[in-house]
Protein backbone atom coordinates (compact mmCIF):
# COMPACT_ATOMS: atom_id res chain seq x y z
CA UNK A 1 0.00 0.00 0.00
CA UNK A 2 1.57 3.43 -0.95
CA UNK A 3 1.41 6.05 1.21
CA UNK A 4 -0.67 8.00 -0.49
CA UNK A 5 -3.55 5.11 -0.35
CA UNK A 6 -3.30 5.28 3.26
CA UNK A 7 -3.43 8.95 3.70
CA UNK A 8 -6.70 8.50 1.52
CA UNK A 9 -7.84 5.79 3.55
CA UNK A 10 -7.26 7.39 7.26
CA UNK A 11 -9.25 10.59 6.22
CA UNK A 12 -11.64 9.47 3.45
CA UNK A 13 -14.52 9.12 6.23
CA UNK A 14 -13.80 12.19 7.82
CA UNK A 15 -13.32 14.52 4.16
CA UNK A 16 -16.44 12.80 2.18
CA UNK A 17 -18.33 16.07 2.96
CA UNK A 18 -15.44 18.75 2.72
CA UNK A 19 -17.42 20.43 -0.21
CA UNK A 20 -20.49 20.84 2.20
CA UNK A 21 -18.21 21.65 4.94
CA UNK A 22 -16.95 24.78 3.13
CA UNK A 23 -20.13 25.73 1.71
CA UNK A 24 -21.39 26.11 5.61
CA UNK A 25 -18.91 29.27 5.64
CA UNK A 26 -19.90 32.75 3.73
CA UNK A 27 -16.47 32.91 1.83
CA UNK A 28 -17.30 29.01 0.89
CA UNK A 29 -20.55 30.04 -0.35
CA UNK A 30 -18.95 32.69 -2.35
CA UNK A 31 -15.90 30.72 -3.42
CA UNK A 32 -19.21 28.49 -4.79
CA UNK A 33 -20.92 30.54 -6.14
CA UNK A 34 -17.87 32.45 -8.20
CA UNK A 35 -16.85 28.71 -9.48
CA UNK A 36 -20.93 27.57 -10.68
CA UNK A 37 -20.98 31.17 -12.92
CA UNK A 38 -17.49 30.92 -14.52
CA UNK A 39 -17.78 27.07 -15.57
CA UNK A 40 -21.62 28.14 -16.91
CA UNK A 41 -19.47 31.10 -18.80
CA UNK A 42 -16.56 28.82 -19.72
CA UNK A 43 -18.85 26.30 -21.30
CA UNK A 44 -21.41 28.77 -22.73
CA UNK A 45 -18.42 30.25 -24.88
CA UNK A 46 -16.98 26.58 -25.58
CA UNK A 47 -20.27 25.67 -27.04
CA UNK A 48 -21.04 29.15 -28.58
CA UNK A 49 -18.23 28.60 -30.20
CA UNK A 50 -19.01 25.15 -31.80
CA UNK A 51 -22.57 26.16 -32.37
CA UNK A 52 -21.69 29.10 -34.34
CA UNK A 53 -19.36 26.93 -36.29
CA UNK A 54 -22.21 23.97 -36.95
CA UNK A 55 -24.36 27.07 -37.93
CA UNK A 56 -21.86 28.45 -40.15
CA UNK A 57 -20.92 25.37 -41.70
CA UNK A 58 -24.36 24.67 -42.44
CA UNK A 59 -25.60 27.80 -43.63
CA UNK A 60 -22.25 29.90 -44.65
CA UNK A 61 -18.74 28.52 -44.95
CA UNK A 62 -19.80 26.53 -48.23
CA UNK A 63 -20.24 29.86 -49.99
CA UNK A 64 -17.30 32.18 -48.00
CA UNK A 65 -14.74 29.22 -48.42
CA UNK A 66 -15.64 25.88 -50.85
CA UNK A 67 -17.50 28.50 -53.92
CA UNK A 68 -16.71 25.82 -56.32
CA UNK A 69 -18.04 23.33 -54.83
CA UNK A 70 -21.38 21.41 -55.31
CA UNK A 71 -23.99 21.98 -52.21
CA UNK A 72 -23.19 18.59 -51.06
CA UNK A 73 -19.60 18.72 -51.26
CA UNK A 74 -19.70 22.04 -49.92
CA UNK A 75 -21.22 20.48 -46.95
CA UNK A 76 -18.90 17.77 -47.19
CA UNK A 77 -15.80 20.13 -47.40
CA UNK A 78 -17.27 22.70 -44.21
CA UNK A 79 -18.12 19.23 -42.04
CA UNK A 80 -14.37 18.55 -42.56
CA UNK A 81 -13.04 21.59 -40.83
CA UNK A 82 -15.32 20.67 -38.54
CA UNK A 83 -13.92 17.42 -37.35
CA UNK A 84 -10.07 18.81 -37.32
CA UNK A 85 -11.16 21.14 -34.02
CA UNK A 86 -12.03 17.19 -32.66
CA UNK A 87 -8.36 15.98 -33.78
CA UNK A 88 -6.99 18.16 -31.96
CA UNK A 89 -9.40 17.76 -28.37
CA UNK A 90 -7.78 14.98 -27.05
CA UNK A 91 -4.19 16.14 -27.59
CA UNK A 92 -5.39 19.33 -25.03
CA UNK A 93 -7.35 16.94 -22.71
CA UNK A 94 -3.96 15.04 -22.61
CA UNK A 95 -1.98 18.02 -22.05
CA UNK A 96 -4.13 20.09 -20.21
CA UNK A 97 -5.61 17.33 -18.12
CA UNK A 98 -1.99 16.18 -16.75
CA UNK A 99 -1.28 20.39 -15.68
CA UNK A 100 -4.92 20.27 -14.26
CA UNK A 101 -3.97 17.33 -12.23
CA UNK A 102 -0.33 18.66 -11.00
CA UNK A 103 -1.62 22.47 -10.84
CA UNK A 104 -4.49 22.55 -10.86
CA UNK A 105 -7.87 23.30 -11.91
CA UNK A 106 -7.68 27.06 -11.68
CA UNK A 107 -4.50 27.43 -13.76
CA UNK A 108 -6.03 25.22 -16.82
CA UNK A 109 -9.15 26.98 -16.40
CA UNK A 110 -7.33 30.41 -16.70
CA UNK A 111 -5.34 28.67 -20.23
CA UNK A 112 -8.25 27.64 -22.21
CA UNK A 113 -10.37 30.53 -21.78
CA UNK A 114 -7.70 32.37 -23.33
CA UNK A 115 -6.99 29.93 -26.31
CA UNK A 116 -10.44 29.58 -27.41
CA UNK A 117 -11.56 32.87 -26.76
CA UNK A 118 -8.65 34.04 -29.07
CA UNK A 119 -9.19 31.38 -31.65
CA UNK A 120 -12.79 31.77 -32.29
CA UNK A 121 -11.92 35.51 -32.39
CA UNK A 122 -9.57 35.39 -35.20
CA UNK A 123 -12.29 32.84 -37.24
CA UNK A 124 -14.51 35.80 -37.71
CA UNK A 125 -10.72 37.61 -39.06
CA UNK A 126 -10.21 35.51 -41.93
CA UNK A 127 -10.21 36.88 -45.62
CA UNK A 128 -12.61 34.84 -47.90
CA UNK A 129 -12.02 32.40 -50.58
CA UNK A 130 -12.45 34.99 -53.13
CA UNK A 131 -10.08 37.44 -51.26
CA UNK A 132 -6.89 34.92 -50.69
CA UNK A 133 -8.04 31.74 -52.24
CA UNK A 134 -7.06 28.47 -50.43
CA UNK A 135 -5.22 29.99 -47.64
CA UNK A 136 -9.05 30.82 -46.29
CA UNK A 137 -9.92 27.34 -45.83
CA UNK A 138 -6.22 26.77 -44.53
CA UNK A 139 -6.56 29.66 -42.13
CA UNK A 140 -9.88 28.06 -41.11
CA UNK A 141 -8.33 24.56 -40.68
CA UNK A 142 -5.85 25.99 -38.19
CA UNK A 143 -7.54 28.16 -35.96
CA UNK A 144 -10.04 25.38 -35.20
CA UNK A 145 -6.82 22.88 -34.05
CA UNK A 146 -6.29 26.01 -31.85
CA UNK A 147 -9.92 26.31 -30.64
CA UNK A 148 -10.19 22.28 -30.04
CA UNK A 149 -6.74 22.18 -28.14
CA UNK A 150 -8.60 24.91 -25.89
CA UNK A 151 -12.16 22.71 -25.74
CA UNK A 152 -10.58 19.86 -24.89
CA UNK A 153 -9.68 20.42 -21.22
CA UNK A 154 -12.59 23.18 -20.91
CA UNK A 155 -15.46 20.79 -20.69
CA UNK A 156 -13.98 18.13 -18.72
CA UNK A 157 -12.15 21.29 -16.36
CA UNK A 158 -15.49 22.78 -15.55
CA UNK A 159 -16.82 19.44 -14.74
CA UNK A 160 -14.60 18.13 -12.50
CA UNK A 161 -14.63 21.73 -10.55
CA UNK A 162 -18.08 21.71 -10.31
CA UNK A 163 -18.43 18.32 -8.86
CA UNK A 164 -15.42 19.13 -6.79
CA UNK A 165 -17.62 21.98 -5.43
CA UNK A 166 -21.03 20.53 -5.53
CA UNK A 167 -22.76 18.91 -2.29
CA UNK A 168 -22.81 14.90 -2.48
CA UNK A 169 -26.50 15.09 -1.90
CA UNK A 170 -27.07 17.34 -5.27
CA UNK A 171 -24.04 16.69 -7.28
CA UNK A 172 -26.22 15.71 -10.75
CA UNK A 173 -28.24 18.81 -10.27
CA UNK A 174 -25.02 21.08 -9.42
CA UNK A 175 -22.86 19.47 -11.82
CA UNK A 176 -25.84 20.08 -14.63
CA UNK A 177 -25.04 23.28 -14.84
CA UNK A 178 -21.96 22.24 -17.19
CA UNK A 179 -24.93 20.97 -19.60
CA UNK A 180 -26.84 24.35 -18.69
CA UNK A 181 -23.70 25.95 -19.99
CA UNK A 182 -23.67 24.10 -23.60
CA UNK A 183 -27.25 24.92 -23.73
CA UNK A 184 -26.24 28.98 -23.15
CA UNK A 185 -23.91 28.48 -25.68
CA UNK A 186 -26.05 27.51 -28.36
CA UNK A 187 -28.66 29.62 -27.25
CA UNK A 188 -26.53 32.55 -27.83
CA UNK A 189 -25.18 31.69 -30.98
CA UNK A 190 -28.50 30.31 -32.28
CA UNK A 191 -29.79 34.36 -31.07
CA UNK A 192 -27.06 35.78 -33.30
CA UNK A 193 -28.31 33.49 -36.04
CA UNK A 194 -31.25 34.84 -36.27
CA UNK A 195 -30.33 38.34 -36.37
CA UNK A 196 -27.57 38.29 -38.93
CA UNK A 197 -29.74 35.73 -41.53
CA UNK A 198 -31.95 38.59 -41.79
CA UNK A 199 -29.57 40.47 -43.53
CA UNK A 200 -29.34 40.73 -47.05
CA UNK A 201 -27.18 37.69 -48.63
CA UNK A 202 -24.28 39.98 -50.04
CA UNK A 203 -23.98 41.64 -46.89
CA UNK A 204 -23.98 37.77 -45.04
CA UNK A 205 -21.83 36.58 -46.55
CA UNK A 206 -19.08 39.67 -47.28
CA UNK A 207 -19.22 40.35 -43.33
CA UNK A 208 -22.18 39.60 -41.45
CA UNK A 209 -21.07 35.87 -40.72
CA UNK A 210 -18.16 37.27 -38.68
CA UNK A 211 -20.19 39.15 -36.09
CA UNK A 212 -21.18 36.24 -34.32
CA UNK A 213 -17.60 34.86 -34.14
CA UNK A 214 -16.15 38.38 -33.10
CA UNK A 215 -18.81 38.99 -30.03
CA UNK A 216 -17.29 35.85 -28.09
CA UNK A 217 -14.26 37.71 -26.82
CA UNK A 218 -16.65 39.71 -24.98
CA UNK A 219 -17.83 36.78 -23.31
CA UNK A 220 -14.01 35.39 -22.95
CA UNK A 221 -13.16 38.91 -21.08
CA UNK A 222 -15.73 38.33 -18.64
CA UNK A 223 -14.95 34.32 -17.60
CA UNK A 224 -11.05 35.42 -17.66
CA UNK A 225 -11.82 38.14 -15.40
CA UNK A 226 -13.79 35.99 -12.88
CA UNK A 227 -11.51 33.36 -13.09
CA UNK A 228 -8.24 34.89 -12.12
CA UNK A 229 -10.19 35.08 -8.66
CA UNK A 230 -11.27 31.96 -8.18
CA UNK A 231 -10.52 29.28 -5.53
CA UNK A 232 -8.49 25.88 -6.21
CA UNK A 233 -12.10 22.93 -4.99
CA UNK A 234 -11.65 21.64 -1.60
CA UNK A 235 -11.35 18.17 -2.87
CA UNK A 236 -7.97 19.08 -5.06
CA UNK A 237 -6.11 21.54 -2.04
CA UNK A 238 -6.30 18.04 -0.13
CA UNK A 239 -4.84 16.19 -2.80
CA UNK A 240 -2.17 18.64 -2.45
CA UNK A 241 -1.75 18.31 0.50
CA UNK A 242 -1.67 14.48 0.57
CA UNK A 243 0.98 14.24 -2.69
CA UNK A 244 3.53 16.77 -0.50
CA UNK A 245 2.98 14.29 2.12
CA UNK A 246 3.85 11.34 -0.03
CA UNK A 247 7.02 13.82 -1.51
CA UNK A 248 8.35 13.85 1.60
CA UNK A 249 9.15 10.39 1.96
CA UNK A 250 11.50 8.03 0.98
CA UNK A 251 8.81 6.20 -1.53
CA UNK A 252 8.76 9.49 -3.66
CA UNK A 253 10.87 7.76 -6.94
CA UNK A 254 8.51 4.50 -7.09
CA UNK A 255 5.58 6.13 -6.40
CA UNK A 256 5.82 8.15 -9.26
CA UNK A 257 6.36 5.08 -11.01
CA UNK A 258 3.63 3.27 -9.67
CA UNK A 259 1.47 6.52 -10.11
CA UNK A 260 2.10 6.44 -14.18
CA UNK A 261 1.67 2.67 -14.74
CA UNK A 262 -1.87 2.90 -12.62
CA UNK A 263 -2.89 4.96 -15.07
CA UNK A 264 -2.70 3.10 -18.54
CA UNK A 265 -3.38 -0.04 -16.04
CA UNK A 266 -6.48 0.51 -14.71
CA UNK A 267 -8.61 1.31 -17.56
CA UNK A 268 -11.96 0.40 -17.00
CA UNK A 269 -13.60 3.26 -16.01
CA UNK A 270 -11.74 4.97 -18.65
CA UNK A 271 -13.16 2.88 -21.40
CA UNK A 272 -16.56 3.42 -20.25
CA UNK A 273 -16.20 6.89 -20.30
CA UNK A 274 -15.41 6.46 -23.68
CA UNK A 275 -18.66 4.12 -24.54
CA UNK A 276 -21.40 6.46 -22.30
CA UNK A 277 -19.77 9.25 -24.03
CA UNK A 278 -19.87 7.70 -27.59
CA UNK A 279 -23.91 7.04 -26.81
CA UNK A 280 -24.33 10.94 -26.06
CA UNK A 281 -21.97 13.11 -28.66
CA UNK A 282 -22.62 11.37 -31.45
CA UNK A 283 -26.28 11.60 -31.58
CA UNK A 284 -25.66 15.35 -29.94
CA UNK A 285 -23.39 16.49 -33.07
CA UNK A 286 -25.95 15.14 -35.89
CA UNK A 287 -29.26 16.45 -33.97
CA UNK A 288 -27.90 20.08 -33.93
CA UNK A 289 -24.53 20.04 -36.14
CA UNK A 290 -25.30 18.01 -39.58
CA UNK A 291 -29.42 18.32 -39.29
CA UNK A 292 -29.08 21.69 -39.58
CA UNK A 293 -26.87 21.58 -42.65
CA UNK A 294 -29.28 18.54 -44.03
CA UNK A 295 -32.64 20.73 -43.79
CA UNK A 296 -30.95 23.86 -44.92
CA UNK A 297 -28.39 22.21 -48.31
CA UNK A 298 -30.84 19.32 -48.99
CA UNK A 299 -33.79 19.57 -47.99
CA UNK A 300 -33.60 23.60 -49.23
CA UNK A 301 -35.75 25.11 -46.58
CA UNK A 302 -35.85 28.51 -45.61
CA UNK A 303 -32.31 28.95 -43.35
CA UNK A 304 -34.48 30.65 -40.85
CA UNK A 305 -35.94 26.98 -39.91
CA UNK A 306 -33.23 25.15 -38.28
CA UNK A 307 -32.08 28.10 -36.79
CA UNK A 308 -35.48 28.64 -34.90
CA UNK A 309 -35.37 24.88 -33.96
CA UNK A 310 -31.92 25.85 -32.41
CA UNK A 311 -33.23 28.58 -30.78
CA UNK A 312 -36.21 27.03 -29.09
CA UNK A 313 -34.28 23.69 -28.19
CA UNK A 314 -32.09 25.95 -26.36
CA UNK A 315 -34.94 27.88 -24.52
CA UNK A 316 -36.49 24.44 -23.20
CA UNK A 317 -32.86 23.66 -21.91
CA UNK A 318 -32.93 25.29 -19.29
CA UNK A 319 -35.72 23.36 -18.12
CA UNK A 320 -34.87 19.89 -19.24
CA UNK A 321 -30.92 19.90 -18.15
CA UNK A 322 -31.69 20.52 -14.24
CA UNK A 323 -34.49 18.38 -14.58
CA UNK A 324 -32.14 15.44 -16.10
CA UNK A 325 -29.35 15.94 -13.68
CA UNK A 326 -32.53 15.92 -10.93
CA UNK A 327 -33.48 12.48 -11.89
CA UNK A 328 -29.89 11.31 -11.55
CA UNK A 329 -29.63 12.25 -8.15
CA UNK A 330 -33.50 10.63 -7.41
CA UNK A 331 -33.29 7.86 -9.44
CA UNK A 332 -29.52 7.43 -10.34
CA UNK A 333 -26.96 8.14 -13.33
CA UNK A 334 -27.38 4.73 -14.80
CA UNK A 335 -30.81 4.14 -15.19
CA UNK A 336 -31.18 8.22 -16.31
CA UNK A 337 -28.63 7.43 -18.81
CA UNK A 338 -30.04 4.11 -20.24
CA UNK A 339 -33.64 5.57 -20.73
CA UNK A 340 -32.04 8.76 -22.90
CA UNK A 341 -30.25 6.14 -24.51
CA UNK A 342 -32.94 4.06 -25.47
CA UNK A 343 -34.97 6.92 -26.52
CA UNK A 344 -32.04 8.11 -29.08
CA UNK A 345 -31.95 4.69 -30.38
CA UNK A 346 -35.51 4.75 -31.77
CA UNK A 347 -35.54 8.63 -32.86
CA UNK A 348 -34.21 8.73 -35.98
CA UNK A 349 -36.37 6.74 -38.13
CA UNK A 350 -39.44 8.57 -37.43
CA UNK A 351 -37.36 11.99 -37.46
CA UNK A 352 -35.91 11.61 -41.29
CA UNK A 353 -39.12 10.51 -42.59
CA UNK A 354 -41.22 13.35 -40.88
CA UNK A 355 -38.44 15.70 -42.20
CA UNK A 356 -38.93 14.52 -45.47
CA UNK A 357 -42.39 16.66 -45.56
CA UNK A 358 -40.62 19.86 -45.80
CA UNK A 359 -43.19 21.13 -43.75
CA UNK A 360 -41.07 23.71 -41.20
CA UNK A 361 -43.90 23.06 -38.64
CA UNK A 362 -42.82 19.16 -38.30
CA UNK A 363 -39.38 20.24 -39.22
CA UNK A 364 -38.75 22.12 -36.26
CA UNK A 365 -40.61 20.14 -33.41
CA UNK A 366 -38.37 16.95 -35.24
CA UNK A 367 -35.46 19.48 -34.67
CA UNK A 368 -36.20 19.76 -30.93
CA UNK A 369 -37.16 16.79 -29.83
CA UNK A 370 -33.63 15.63 -31.21
CA UNK A 371 -31.90 18.03 -29.20
CA UNK A 372 -33.82 17.66 -25.92
CA UNK A 373 -32.87 14.57 -26.14
CA UNK A 374 -29.02 14.31 -27.34
CA UNK A 375 -27.63 17.71 -26.39
CA UNK A 376 -29.55 18.27 -23.28
CA UNK A 377 -31.02 15.34 -21.23
CA UNK A 378 -28.31 12.90 -21.42
CA UNK A 379 -25.87 15.88 -21.22
CA UNK A 380 -27.21 16.77 -18.21
CA UNK A 381 -26.69 13.56 -16.68
CA UNK A 382 -23.30 12.66 -17.92
CA UNK A 383 -21.81 15.56 -16.13
CA UNK A 384 -21.84 14.22 -11.98
CA UNK A 385 -21.29 10.81 -13.72
CA UNK A 386 -18.16 11.36 -15.02
CA UNK A 387 -16.60 13.18 -12.25
CA UNK A 388 -17.76 10.27 -10.03
CA UNK A 389 -16.07 7.45 -12.28
CA UNK A 390 -12.58 8.04 -11.43
CA UNK A 391 -10.09 8.90 -8.70
CA UNK A 392 -8.49 11.95 -7.88
CA UNK A 393 -5.32 11.46 -8.33
CA UNK A 394 -6.25 11.38 -12.34
CA UNK A 395 -9.78 12.77 -12.54
CA UNK A 396 -9.30 15.42 -14.78
CA UNK A 397 -6.78 13.81 -17.49
CA UNK A 398 -8.44 10.45 -17.21
CA UNK A 399 -12.17 12.06 -17.59
CA UNK A 400 -10.95 14.24 -20.59
CA UNK A 401 -9.59 12.54 -22.65
CA UNK A 402 -11.74 9.71 -22.28
CA UNK A 403 -14.34 12.56 -23.72
CA UNK A 404 -12.67 13.52 -26.13
CA UNK A 405 -11.77 10.04 -27.71
CA UNK A 406 -15.62 9.57 -27.22
CA UNK A 407 -15.53 12.48 -29.06
CA UNK A 408 -13.60 12.40 -32.01
CA UNK A 409 -15.31 8.67 -32.73
CA UNK A 410 -18.97 10.09 -32.97
CA UNK A 411 -19.63 14.03 -32.34
CA UNK A 412 -16.90 15.07 -34.31
CA UNK A 413 -16.50 13.17 -36.81
CA UNK A 414 -20.13 12.26 -37.25
CA UNK A 415 -21.01 15.08 -39.72
CA UNK A 416 -18.58 14.43 -41.44
CA UNK A 417 -19.80 11.04 -41.72
CA UNK A 418 -23.22 11.56 -41.77
CA UNK A 419 -22.79 14.21 -44.80
CA UNK A 420 -20.46 11.43 -46.58
CA UNK A 421 -23.36 8.70 -45.93
CA UNK A 422 -25.97 10.97 -47.61
CA UNK A 423 -23.48 11.48 -50.93
CA UNK A 424 -22.70 8.00 -51.08
CA UNK A 425 -26.58 6.24 -51.26
CA UNK A 426 -28.39 9.50 -51.77
CA UNK A 427 -30.83 8.67 -49.37
CA UNK A 428 -31.29 8.97 -45.47
CA UNK A 429 -31.44 5.98 -43.94
CA UNK A 430 -28.14 5.00 -43.63
CA UNK A 431 -27.29 8.02 -41.46
CA UNK A 432 -30.65 6.94 -39.27
CA UNK A 433 -28.69 3.49 -38.90
CA UNK A 434 -25.64 5.50 -37.94
CA UNK A 435 -27.57 8.02 -35.23
CA UNK A 436 -29.42 4.51 -34.00
CA UNK A 437 -25.97 2.71 -33.60
CA UNK A 438 -24.20 5.38 -31.29
CA UNK A 439 -26.98 5.44 -29.00
CA UNK A 440 -26.91 1.66 -28.81
CA UNK A 441 -23.45 2.00 -27.93
CA UNK A 442 -23.91 4.10 -24.80
CA UNK A 443 -27.08 2.25 -24.07
CA UNK A 444 -25.10 -1.32 -23.58
CA UNK A 445 -22.34 0.86 -22.20
CA UNK A 446 -24.74 1.36 -19.01
CA UNK A 447 -24.83 -2.39 -18.29
CA UNK A 448 -20.92 -2.62 -17.53
CA UNK A 449 -21.01 0.89 -15.93
CA UNK A 450 -21.10 1.46 -12.08
CA UNK A 451 -23.78 3.54 -10.39
CA UNK A 452 -21.81 6.18 -8.48
CA UNK A 453 -24.50 8.51 -6.88
CA UNK A 454 -22.87 9.53 -3.98
CA UNK A 455 -19.51 8.47 -4.20
CA UNK A 456 -16.88 10.24 -2.59
CA UNK A 457 -14.40 11.96 -4.62
CA UNK A 458 -11.42 12.26 -2.72
CA UNK A 459 -11.22 8.33 -3.21
CA UNK A 460 -7.65 7.94 -4.76
CA UNK A 461 -9.11 4.82 -7.09
CA UNK A 462 -11.68 4.93 -10.19
CA UNK A 463 -15.17 3.83 -9.51
CA UNK A 464 -14.33 0.40 -11.74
Amino acid sequence: MTVHQSVSQQTSLTSSSAADMRLETSSGRKDFWRATFSCWLGTAMEYADFALYGLAAGIIFGDVFFPNATPTMALLSSFATWSVGFIARPIGALLFGWIGDRKGRKTVMIATIILMGASTTLIGLIPSYASIGVWAPACLVLLRFTQGLGAGAELSGGTVMLGEYAPVERRGLVSSVIALGSNSGTLIASLVWLAVIQMDKESLLAWGWRIPFLSSVLIAAVALWIRRHLRETPVFERQQAELQAERNTTLQHAAAETDTRSFWQRSRAFWTMVGLRIGENGPSYLAQGFIVGYVAKVLMLDKSVPTKAVFIASLLGFLIIPFAGWLSDRFGRRITYRVFCLLLMVYAWPAFSLMDSHDPAIVIPVIVVGMALASLGIFGVQAAWGVELFGVKHRYTKMAVAKELGSILSGGTAPLVAAALLSFTGHWWAIAVYFSAMATIGFLTTFVAPETRGRDLNLPEDAI
